[in-house]
């Protein structure tokens, strides 16, 4: 009769624990950690193509539409990738490969040159879920500098390879080598001869020569691409060919971790494109992924800030894309224009050029 009675007490002690522990969990508040998890099927895209003085009265027909179709294809093959559940890292590599390999914009194909008459290429890109990264700058023979940034990050460890020493580890990791004159196109030539045209007729006084757009906007016309894929994780990247007319091998943000390029699952991605020198003294890219991490500000608002308050008051002008954690987007800029893409789980596409 003793050893029932014991049975039973341990019985129902037993029951009484799990019932506890039961109310327990119904009451446990969520962690931030399950607050920042989306949907499987949740995921975006976001590229520019540069930022300026870019007027509707200063571009063809034709012209505008060879931007906005280079950048609807360039969106789509990323978008691909990220709808059959590609990483948001793959995305950005293959998206911005296609923009390097056209001579519309200022990375790769279509790099601008140095005073000396060279194309030295930087490039960047970042993983949000581990914040590793890689980077190049200067390089010259490296069809596509993303590629290399990306075997930067993946295989070597380092975070930034300059110059030949960068050449020399693509030519290791067999990425595609071409002789410098591939960069080579007419229309970027002659913008380097306007542009030192115009320091002579400054020199002169002659300012009016300063009026020409392509001289005004000779340091921008960066890429770059920010994803976030189906596993939640956000990723970034940046390639250009730094500013028209550049002297003493400068470098500016696009290879910067924190200024051109920044990816952080906890926050959002970033690339960045303007004048290099201030991004880089505002640190724009990490400054947004720190507003919305330590102040809570929404991904809109913390762009907003950066770019139209923060940069404008510093000098600087410009713009970025980002994607937060949840997929929400923003292409925030303080001049004139920016060639801008984005794309949605839904399949929905915006393409802009113009302020609006």
């Amino acid at each position: 009769m003793q050893r029932v009675a014991i049975f039973l007490g341990l019985i129902l002690f037993l029951a009484c624990k799990k019932e506890s522990k039961e109310q327990a969990d119904a009451t446990t508040p969520s962690t931030a950690t399950e607050e920042i998890q989306e949907p499987k099927d949740n995921f975006g895209i976001v590229i520019h193509g540069g930022a300026g003085t870019i007027l509707k009265k200063n571009m063809t027909p034709e012209k505008e539409a060879a931007y906005k179709a280079k950048l609807e294809e360039a969106i789509k093959v990323g978008h691909t990738i990220l709808k059959n559940g590609g990483t948001s890292l793959e995305a950005i590599e293959k998206t911005i490969n296609v923009l390097e390999n056209s001579p519309l914009f200022n990375a790769g194909k279509g790099a601008v040159f140095t005073n000396e008459g060279r194309n030295e290429l930087d490039a960047s890109i970042m993983d949000g879920k581990t914040l590793n990264a890689g980077a190049v700058a200067g390089v010259t023979i490296v069809k596509n500098p993303i590629n290399l940034a990306k075997e930067v990050m993946l295989n070597s460890p380092h975070v930034m390879l300059s110059g030949v020493g960068a050449e020399q580890f693509a030519k290791e990791q067999n990425l595609e080598i071409v002789d410098p004159k591939y960069f080579y196109t007419e229309n970027r030539m002659k913008s380097l001869k306007k542009v030192k045209e115009a320091i002579k007729a400054k020199e002169a006084d002659q300012k009016t020569a300063f009026y020409d757009p392509d001289i005004k906007d000779s340091k921008f016309g960066t890429v770059g691409c920010v994803a976030l894929d189906k596993n939640g994780n956000l990723a970034a990247g940046t390639s250009t060919g730094g500013m028209t007319n550049k002297k003493w091998n400068r470098i500016g943000d696009s290879p910067i971790i924190g200024a051109g390029t920044y990816a952080n699952n906890a926050s959002c991605a970033v690339s960045s494109t303007g004048w290099g020198e201030f991004f880089i003294r505002g640190m724009v890219a990490h400054d947004i992924s720190a507003l919305m991490e330590y102040k809570g500000l929404s991904l809109k608002d913390a762009a907003h800030e950066v770019i139209q308050n923060k940069l404008t008051k510093l000098g600087g002008t410009g713009g970025i894309v980002a994607i937060d954690h949840k997929g929400n987007v923003t292409m925030e800029f303080n001049t004139e224009g920016m060639y801008r893409a984005a794309m949605n789980a839904n399949d929905e596409l915006t393409i802009k050029i113009y302020k609006e």
